[in-house]
């Protein structure tokens, strides 16, 4: 589950923003912080979130906020300066007065693009050391030449071998490459 971290100079300021995202329903952990400081060591230790915060905190502005923010983390501008700079793709400009639901759908919204992005990051396989991809392709070309197949099939025969014995494909490779050479 993300986390929101609320920033705000006054603990009154982050009380209320706390109290409007509760209100709709949001069931996020929130957790609320007075400096920058606090905001970047609490974000290092969680998988994801947003930051809801002003244009100023104690020790740094957004701006300096921003930058030194994990990936995983938004970050929210609550803002009534319309020339406020918006930095970088990981940030978002709330004009004041806000409605409170417009502030959840905003988390909501957010909270879901970077829970899909970690998703998407733990689904992709790691890539194969060069000598494994290099076994992997003499098997190919191999079976293409003896066999006169294509690229993709020589890949799917490879796979459907491996998947069949309970091998890696680079174990399958191998094997095919040693019956090759007898």
């Amino acid at each position: 589950m993300g986390t929101i971290l609320v920033a705000m100079p006054k603990i009154s300021d982050s009380e209320n923003i706390v109290s409007a995202v509760r209100d709709c329903g949001n069931m996020h952990d929130i957790e609320v912080c007075t400096t920058g400081s606090e905001v970047l060591r609490v974000s290092n230790e969680r998988d994801y979130g947003v930051v809801i915060c002003m244009k100023k905190l104690h020790d740094m502005s957004y701006a300096d906020l921003v930058e030194y923010l994990p990936v995983n983390f938004a970050m929210i501008v609550l803002t009534g300066d319309v020339s406020l700079e918006i930095l970088g793709d990981n940030m978002i400009k709330l004009m004041m007065p806000f409605k409170r639901r417009e502030l959840n759908s905003v988390i909501e919204t957010i909270m879901g693009d970077l829970y899909y992005r970690i998703r998407r990051k733990k689904r992709i396989p790691p890539k194969r050391r060069q000598e494994d991809q290099k076994l992997i392709d003499e098997a190919k070309q191999m079976l293409m030449e003896r066999n006169g197949m294509t690229e993709p099939e020589a890949f799917r025969y490879l796979q459907k071998s491996s998947m069949d014995n309970g091998r890696t494909m680079v174990e399958s490779a191998q094997m095919l490459l040693l019956l090759n050479e007898e």
